[in-house]
């Protein structure tokens, strides 16, 4: 399994991750706002059996990923500086739905992804601001989001952002605090420092998800953790390596 995470992260959730797989650590140079430079989520967005990326990702990751026999599709958008160049991809693709604002949306991702429904929210920053958990649930930092959703009779729980670590902002966002893999949700950082812990951890535990908490501290905005496993090609080995950290 490959695990695409900030270089960033503290590095107890770092060596923690590595108990799960190979671990690369992203960064780029130059491309965007510093802040979320090494955010995966603002250059990858993995599917079910592919994963499309940002054309001015740093080729060394594109070319890795090949060589794992990663699916690519890449995209027509370039990620930059501005709102509308940096949220291209910070969409969120459910079991059943692509939701995004529409408005900044990739086109390759509408080309690529026809049997999904879509749902428009205002929120751009959309993966960073939303979890998406099996059987369409979600947690969501956004209340635009969570309207949405729940218009949409979709079941959503809201949290506050607040007390999620984001530095260079006054707090982070809830999607980019975690990850997802079969029935563990991995969290950076422990629930016990969220005012609304509990109330997450309740309904994580009430949709049959294991939480794994990466280092024992507040809630940290890395830009969400992607784990890339042998659904892409059958003969992609479960793990390359244990306990390993790629260097590029």
């Amino acid at each position: 399994m490959i695990i695409i995470h900030d270089k960033r992260l503290p590095e107890e959730a770092i060596q923690n991750l590595q108990k799960y797989g190979d671990c690369l650590p992203f960064y780029s140079e130059n491309i965007t706002y510093k802040e979320i430079a090494g955010h995966p989520d603002i250059f990858f967005l993995p599917t079910e059996k592919f994963v499309i990326v940002a054309p001015n990702t740093p080729q060394h990751y594109i070319d890795y990923l090949k060589k794992q026999n990663v699916t690519l599709i890449i995209g027509q958008n370039s990620v930059g500086n501005k709102k509308e160049d940096s949220t291209c991809y910070n969409a969120v693709v459910s079991d059943n739905y692509i939701i995004h604002n529409k408005n900044f949306t990739d086109q390759s991702i509408f080309q690529n992804i026809k049997e999904k429904e879509f749902i428009q929210v205002n929120q751009a920053y959309t993966r960073c601001s939303l979890l998406p958990l099996k059987n369409d649930c979600f947690i969501t930092s956004d209340r635009g989001i969570e309207k949405e959703l729940l218009n949409n009779k979709l079941t959503c729980l809201y949290v506050s952002p607040k007390e999620i670590e984001l530095p260079g902002f006054p707090y982070g966002f809830i999607g980019g605090c975690m990850g997802i893999f079969e029935d563990k949700v991995f969290i950076i950082g422990n629930l016990d420092f969220h005012p609304e812990g509990k109330k997450i951890e309740a309904f994580l535990h009430e949709n049959d998800y294991q939480i794994i908490s990466l280092y024992d501290g507040k809630l940290f905005d890395g830009g969400s953790i992607f784990f890339i496993n042998n659904f892409y090609n059958p003969r992609f080995s479960f793990r390359t390596s244990m306990n390993s950290t790629l260097q590029l």
